[in-house]
């Protein structure tokens, strides 16, 4: 099981370079994990695409449904205090730090493309780079 972050579910979703990426992600391990406020962010991004005209209503809508089938039964609340304390030992947002919380709760790597999350708390992050290419 991995957790990962808002970003890695858009890539697999959306297409963007780190698309491919995000697909080996997915088949070196299916078990996908985050914080139930990747739904939120989620559609933050989708509403984005249907301002901007990249995606009509119905298909961000479809897009939403399938995300969500992933992540069935794989989706946790966090702890409002470790939320907090990860955030005051660094820089990261709270948003980011639920994703962090996750990971030390299920002892899981967060894989992320989150620069900052990444430096922050290396014992905890991977990168979406360096879990693909982890024993190919």
């Amino acid at each position: 099981m991995i957790i990962v972050d808002t970003n890695i579910i858009g890539y697999l979703y959306l297409t963007s370079d780190r698309s491919p990426q995000a697909e080996k992600a997915l088949l070196k391990d299916p078990f996908w994990s985050a914080p139930i406020l990747w739904r939120s962010e989620f559609r933050n991004v989708l509403a984005l695409y249907i301002r901007k005209k990249l995606l009509k209503l119905e298909e961000t809508q479809e897009i939403m449904e399938e995300a969500m089938r992933l992540m069935r039964d794989r989706e946790y609340e966090v702890s409002s205090q470790q939320v907090l304390n990860l955030a005051a030992r660094s820089t990261c947002s709270a948003y980011d730090c639920e994703f962090i919380a996750l990971a030390n709760d299920l002892n899981s790597p967060l894989v992320t493309v989150d620069k900052q999350i990444l430096a922050q708390f290396p014992k905890v992050a991977i990168s979406l780079d360096q879990f693909v290419t982890d024993q190919e």
